[in-house]
């Protein structure tokens, strides 16, 4: 290809770019910093370091909420800024084609967005097209979706979880539940104030879902963290243990394997037997969780596949999707529906 094409996936916390002229994917953290409510002072994983940290007159916000475009004055700032830099200083972003992953629940005017995002940033664009997010996803851990077999792909994102049966290159069936990694966050948030009196921040929050976040009891781990009392209103520190964090998180999870139980109680009886044999595929970055795998097996009988770098399984099946011809009808245009 002599032009750029660009496969972009705007998650709710990353966005995840793939550039075909670099073979790169770039993954940043999906927010953007306002100064003074006009000026754009940082974005991506530089803004993500001042959130919690800014003044008043700088506002942090994530334009993207439950997987749908929230802000799309934002977004688009955000969109021409990740592009550029996904270029490089010698790349050109104008005339290159674009492939938008969306989510495939969602309503028709949600992933119209998507396509009228690319087009509010004013781009050269030759080409726009968009991808159901669960057929990306499928191709990123390797799957071939064009075959007559099942597929099940459960993707746990920041704010939602998508759970699909794929076959023939399409969706079968697909629930998106808004439910993911934040919502552990906050539970461990309110948890850690209710038994120590303290009150951390979400960053703290994510790094104790990281470092002691399990699916299964008996880590047997402690973490120190500092926050606010709620009382003195001073600093002050506590240790947070695995039990405490096991507790808080296990009910949300047996809520993301219950919503698995009932796409596989749909799901037609020839699909379930191809599905018995390979298994679930569980993609995005709350997949990362300890014991997932383990605890999904052991409720639904089925074998559990966990690829390597989950979170970024969506843009490697949209390079793919760029990359090989067998899959480009898979992408679609959602103005007229014709295949890209």
């Amino acid at each position: 290809m002599l032009h750029s094409v660009f496969g972009v996936d705007c998650g709710t916390s990353n966005i995840k770019i793939y550039n075909s002229s670099t073979k790169e994917i770039l993954d940043e953290k999906n927010i953007i910093a306002i100064k003074n409510k006009r000026e754009l002072f940082a974005f991506g994983d530089e803004a993500y370091d001042m959130y919690e940290k800014a003044p008043k007159n700088i506002a942090l916000s994530y334009p993207v909420k439950f997987g749908v475009i929230a802000d799309i004055k934002n977004m688009v700032a955000l969109t021409i800024s990740f592009l550029n830099r996904s270029a490089g200083k010698k790349g050109n972003v104008n005339n290159s084609d674009f492939y938008m992953a969306v989510p495939y629940d969602i309503t028709e005017v949600e992933k119209r967005a998507f396509y009228d995002l690319i087009k509010s940033t004013k781009l050269k664009s030759k080409k726009i097209c968009v991808v159901d997010k669960p057929v990306a996803d499928a191709i990123g851990v390797g799957v071939d979706v064009n075959k007559a077999r099942g597929i099940l792909v459960a993707n746990i994102g920041a704010d939602t979880t998508e759970i699909s049966v794929l076959s023939l290159g399409g969706i079968v069936l697909s629930k998106l539940i808004k439910f993911g990694g934040n919502r552990f966050e906050d539970i461990i948030i309110n948890d850690v104030k209710k038994q120590y009196n303290l009150i951390i921040g979400i960053k703290t929050a994510e790094n104790i879902k990281k470092e002691l976040g399990s699916a299964t009891p008996g880590l047997n781990k402690t973490i120190t963290v500092v926050g606010r009392h709620v009382v003195t209103g001073l600093p002050a520190e506590c240790t947070v243990s695995s039990d405490l964090v096991y507790e808080s998180m296990i009910e949300s999870i047996r809520t993301i394997i219950d919503s698995i139980k009932i796409i596989l109680e749909r799901t037609p009886p020839e699909l379930a037997s191809d599905i018995i044999d390979t298994g679930v595929f569980i993609t995005g970055g709350s997949s990362n969780i300890r014991n997932l795998g383990e605890l999904i097996t052991r409720e639904t009988d089925l074998k559990v596949n966990i690829c390597e770098n989950p979170s970024q399984s969506v843009a490697r099946g949209l390079k793919e999707i760029i990359e090989n011809p067998e899959y480009r009808d898979l992408a679609y245009s959602p103005k007229d529906k014709s295949y890209c």
